[in-house]
């Protein structure tokens, strides 16, 4: 089986890599002793180690980075490898060079440098800047690096998946060329967050010092303005592509923008949470309604009792809409206030649409995702991103208490580096930091409350800027940013908002599963070609 990169090694034909001649001298130089002999022989000659030659557009990165919270650089140096690469979409050639480095965000209000941004931009075509769409990728999190997004949804190389199966393996750790890239209408580019990756504030700032909702924001608008400036793209359309975390980001983010006067012409927004105090799983839980996750729920139980959707599946959804909306929150709102019993008729629909058995519900009526993940199929264990995934209580795959993310994380972790290395030419002196545990030091407050409401964000850069298009995109599986609690956020904006919703029969990273990777290239090709809706 290839290793990550492998597919791309005969573009260099002919160029010995440093590794091959460390391996060949070593090999040598144990050839030579072995031969060696004893008593009076002469000694063997010394081997002479020929020069490591780097190649074209490499860069070894002499920086040493941290995600500790006290952890800054004492300078930034805006430094990229730079590699030429081709991949064939649709049966045609696509030229393009990737940019692997670092930017400095300036701060706005001081113009001082704040933080040393890593990315990784691909960039082709011959359009002009100003009709030649850039997009900036990024997970959330918080606390997450952007290779989710990098190696799995929309970049021109991505890791083969057989998601959501789990044998043989869901992500084998081979990276191909992907066929829904879309490179072929946007420029993208993915930046990870300070202190993950190799992202990490410049002195006197400290990394924990943006690990807070509009900290972070503010810096990623400023990495925004300078990638923009440094590679003259101000004219390009811009468009902002926030996953989970990420979409609060990009409410937040696209309000700073607009106020900054850079125009963002659309935002997408994969598996959302843009409300926490909606969210039964993040806001005091058994005490919030969990009204959102009612469809969702009933779509995970379908799914796991015929092993497969049935045929009237949307209108099993729209029907369990109807419900939350209707029956259901009329009697959670009594509950949560006072205990009152909800009616039977209520209990027996949801036992219906769950399989859970009556007086359980009638015990934990508003029952917050992880309750449910334990009770819906006794002895397994089913995924929080992605409930198709099961695996039998105490199984390897339910160590970290998630087997959807088990079963692809050491694939994506192990991967990205070698990328980084072997195709991208880009060599750091420190690991990858794919993850950092920063949610304890996280500052949620924003807009004076003690969580993130950034629907309010959202409408105030629809109001700066009537012409920006919104796109959400979610997975009926997904247990920790339920689809219809999305669809409620957004609602708030109002129908004249002209925001687009797509569901996907999927989980949370739902471009792991190539059939929905495809609908997904789809509905964004789509997004990127639509005429601007004004609210």
């Amino acid at each position: 089986m290839a290793t990550p990169g492998s597919a791309r090694q005969p573009r260099h034909a002919g160029t010995r890599s440093p590794w091959a001649c460390t391996l060949l001298s070593t090999l040598l130089a144990a050839l030579v002793t072995a031969c060696g002999g004893g008593g009076g022989a002469p000694p063997p000659a010394p081997v002479v180690q020929p020069p490591i030659v780097a190649l074209p557009g490499s860069y070894t990165d002499p920086v040493i980075y941290s995600g500790a919270p006290t952890a800054a650089l004492a300078g930034a140096v805006e430094r990229a490898a730079t590699v030429q690469a081709r991949i064939t979409l649709d049966g045609r050639p696509l030229d393009y060079t990737a940019t692997t480095g670092h930017l400095t965000a300036m701060d706005l209000q001081t113009g001082q440098p704040a933080a040393s941004f890593f990315y990784v931009a691909y960039t082709a075509g011959t359009q002009p800047a100003a009709q030649r769409p850039v997009t900036f990728f990024y997970n959330g999190g918080p606390g997450s690096a952007s290779l989710w997004l990098h190696l799995g949804s929309f970049g021109p190389r991505r890791l083969a998946t057989s998601f959501p199966a789990t044998t043989p393996p869901a992500v084998a750790g081979q990276l191909v060329d992907n066929q829904e890239t879309l490179l072929d209408h946007s420029d993208p580019v993915f930046v990870d967050a300070i202190g993950t990756g190799y992202s990490q504030a410049v002195a006197p700032r400290t990394n924990a010092q943006f690990w807070g909702v509009d900290q972070d924001a503010a810096a990623f608008r400023d990495f925004v303005r300078r990638y923009l400036a440094v590679n003259n793209r101000q004219a390009s359309p811009l468009y902002l592509f926030g996953e989970s975390y990420g979409a609060p980001r990009t409410a937040v983010l696209a309000n700073l923008l607009e106020s900054a006067g850079v125009r963002v012409a659309g935002v997408m927004l994969q598996s959302a949470a843009m409300n926490y105090f909606s969210n039964c799983g993040m806001f005091n839980p058994g005490q919030a309604s969990c009204e959102g996750y009612i469809p969702s729920y009933a779509a995970v139980s379908a799914y796991h009792q015929t092993g497969s959707l049935p045929d009237d599946f949307s209108s099993v959804l729209q029907r369990a809409r109807e419900f939350a909306a209707g029956a259901y929150r009329n009697d959670v709102g009594a509950f949560l206030a006072s205990g009152t019993p909800p009616a039977e008729a209520t209990v027996a629909q949801l036992a219906a649409y769950t399989g859970l058995a009556a007086q359980t519900w009638r015990q934990d009526f508003s029952m917050v995702p992880g309750a449910y993940r334990a009770r819906l199929l006794p002895g397994q264990m089913i995924g929080r991103y992605d409930a198709r995934v099961r695996a039998p209580s105490g199984s390897a795959l339910t160590v970290d208490g998630d087997p959807s993310l088990t079963v692809v994380g050491g694939a994506f972790i192990g991967s990205i580096r070698n990328y980084l290395e072997n195709e991208l030419r880009y060599t750091a002196s420190t690991p990858y930091l794919g993850s950092n545990s920063v949610l304890s030091q996280w500052n949620f407050s924003h807009d004076g409350k003690a969580l993130p409401d950034t629907i309010p964000d959202l409408a105030a850069a629809l109001t700066l800027n009537p012409a920006l298009k919104v796109i959400a995109m979610s997975g009926y599986h997904d247990l920790a940013t339920p689809f219809y609690q999305t669809e409620l956020d957004l609602a708030r904006l109002g129908p004249g908002a002209g925001i687009q919703i797509r569901n996907y029969d999927s989980g949370h990273m739902s471009y792991l599963d190539d059939r929905v990777r495809r609908l997904q290239k789809a509905d964004l090709r789509a997004f990127y070609n639509s005429v601007s809706v004004a609210p």
